[in-house]
């Protein structure tokens, strides 16, 4: 990379002109309005050069234009020390990498081992808008993290029992209809949701019959009828009743299947899933070997505790009076089942932040357990996602629907392109895939170019603008690169040299440089937001790029082919990083 050719010499250079041991030489982009690309700030060696800083930058300056060929000339401004790589050097780096598909990249699996868990669905309700950032960006954060050279495993953790999930059961049980996905013609995971939705609505009118009665309303949710019949189905599925296990068998399978399409239209996968199910008696067993070792107290109810006042939190129920477990136990049991799996030091959880402090809990009560695995566990908290009319229910009914949206995405997709003739010589089936990739890229662009620790504000007709930034502007210069390179029909790829070039070629060239950059700062940040914004900087440099420098119609051969490559250049920068995005784009548009 260039930077670090720059950094070896300006080290280099150090140590011969003032005898310094092993510089840390850090070099940062020039500012706007100062001649030069690169700046050195050299305060920091004042003590070895026993001089000022304009003659300190001034003496390094000249040492570097005279004994580094590539550089062209130097300027100093106080202490910082700017500098000029002549154009030939800079042409050298575009024919080096401007056809490499992986160019930025890490070399595979030189860092260690990840595990990224995301989605966490509970099988009583399909997935909704929240979920769909959650995926994305637990998708996206996995794949910059495979660019950055790390070994990446995903996984999913399924909220396939407890309460929750007995509501939607119990619903469908007492309803006597015996309705099915085939028998409704509606998709599993919606069925089921719709039972979660009949739930809450006779359990807020049990307890409004109880208040009227003269309940106070802590007891009469405590006391209504269905919450004290779903719990008693809990009971029975966790001491195995065939019955019961039956019916939640048929109906978490009836939400896979939708589940399987959901994940199928949004682009995502898994290398492993695991259940609650399955987690939750190896949390029990590990909660007791925590109370054996006294970490863990037991009250007079029989109900299992942890004390962590002491560490600035509460006290934390781990296992009920009756035996049965709570979100807590079958993490902790989750935790260790992973790391058994794959040995990941390493575990991210991309978890809303309305969960910030269970992730709190969980790492200190794996801390007091002494696994070794606890120090790597990190929370990848994430802000909510509101609409324009406010949040979102799901007992109430009032979720957008995350299959609803992507159509409403497509819908709107569809509208848009063709208001704006953009549909010429395309066939039917062509315009749709374009109208899938379109609407789909509006949404996961939309959604990931915020920083996930904001809350957001989704707007889906401004997600769909195909000016300003937006997934549609970012993939139309995609295609138009495309059409160009089309039209070209060849050129060479060998470096050229001896032209000048124009401010907008060289800026184009050094937004490709950061590129790598960009990757390492995504992955160490966990953001995908960085990522997704250098994306649109350079959709937008290259229209600046395409407006002031012709290509096609370049009289000089040489600088037809220059930015011939230019062109390549940026639409595998664009394509790379969209596709780390999970975002598609479009050969034409």
């Amino acid at each position: 990379m260039l930077e670090q050719e720059l950094k070896t010499e300006i080290a280099e250079a150090l140590t011969s002109l003032y005898q310094t041991v092993s510089p840390q030489v850090v070099i940062e982009p020039t500012h706007a309005g100062f001649e030069g690309q690169f700046t050195f700030v050299v305060f920091p060696y004042l003590k070895q050069s026993k001089k000022g800083p304009e003659q300190t930058a001034s003496e390094l300056g000249a040492y570097l234009q005279a004994n580094v060929s590539w550089i062209e000339s130097h300027n100093v401004v106080k202490g910082f020390l700017n500098l000029s790589i002549h154009p030939d050097h800079w042409l050298m780096f575009v024919a080096a990498n401007f056809s490499n598909p992986t160019y930025g990249f890490a070399p595979a699996k030189s860092k260690q081992k990840v595990l990224v868990e995301y989605s966490s669905p509970n099988t009583n309700k399909p997935l909704h808008l929240g979920h769909i950032r959650n995926n994305l960006l637990g998708y996206a954060v996995s794949q910059i993290l495979k660019a950055d050279g790390y070994e990446v495993i995903t996984c999913n953790l399924v909220n396939d029992r407890g309460i929750h999930i007995c509501k939607s059961m119990l619903a469908w049980i007492q309803s006597n209809s015996n309705e099915t996905p085939s028998s409704s013609g509606i998709k599993g995971d919606h069925l089921v949701g719709k039972y979660y939705v009949a739930f809450d609505k006779q359990y807020k009118k049990e307890q409004q019959e109880l208040i009227e009665k003269g309940s106070t309303p802590e007891e009469a949710e405590k006391n209504a009828p269905s919450i004290l019949a779903a719990q008693e189905l809990l009971r029975k599925w966790e001491a195995g009743d065939p019955e019961t296990i039956r019916i939640w068998k048929m109906m978490n399978d009836w939400v896979y299947e939708g589940f399987h399409a959901t994940y199928k239209q949004m682009g995502v996968h898994f290398d492993q899933f695991y259940y609650e199910s399955n987690t939750y008696l190896l949390g029990k067993e590990i909660v007791q070997e925590g109370l054996q070792k006294n970490v863990f107290y037991q009250k007079d109810d029989g109900s299992v505790w942890v004390d962590l006042t002491a560490d600035g939190l509460d006290q934390k129920l781990l296992l009920r009076g009756d035996g049965t477990s709570v979100y807590i136990t079958q993490d902790i049991g989750t935790a260790e089942l992973k790391y058994a799996d794959f040995g990941c030091e390493r575990s991210i959880y991309v978890v809303g932040n309305e969960q910030d402090y269970h992730f709190k809990v969980l790492k200190l009560i794996c801390q007091k357990l002494g696994k070794s695995y606890a120090e790597g566990i990190f929370h990848l908290s994430y802000g909510m996602v509101e609409l324009p009319h406010g949040k979102m229910k799901s007992r109430e009914g009032t979720v957008v629907d995350a299959d609803d949206l992507m159509e409403e995405m497509i819908r709107t997709a569809a509208e848009t392109t063709e208001a704006l003739g953009k549909t010429q010589g395309l066939t039917a089936e062509e315009l749709t895939a374009l109208y899938q990739t379109i609407g789909l890229g509006a949404l996961k662009y939309f959604l990931l170019k915020v920083d996930p620790r904001k809350k957001m504000l989704f707007n889906p007709a401004e997600s769909i603008d195909f000016q300003g930034n937006t997934g549609p502007f970012i993939q139309y210069t995609y295609a138009r690169i495309q059409s160009i390179l089309r039209n070209a029909g060849g050129f060479s790829k060998e470096a050229i040299s001896g032209i000048s070039l124009e401010p907008s070629e060289m800026e184009l060239i050094q937004l490709f440089n950061r590129y790598p950059d960009i990757l390492k700062a995504a992955a160490a940040e966990l953001s995908p937001g960085v990522l997704a914004n250098y994306v649109y900087e350079l959709a937008k440099c290259f229209s600046g790029f395409y407006h002031a420098c012709p290509i096609l119609k370049e009289q000089n051969e040489q600088v037809k082919n220059m930015r011939l490559q230019l062109s390549v250049f940026a639409s595998n920068i664009i394509a790379s990083g969209c596709n780390l995005l999970g975002i598609e784009v479009p050969q034409r548009m």
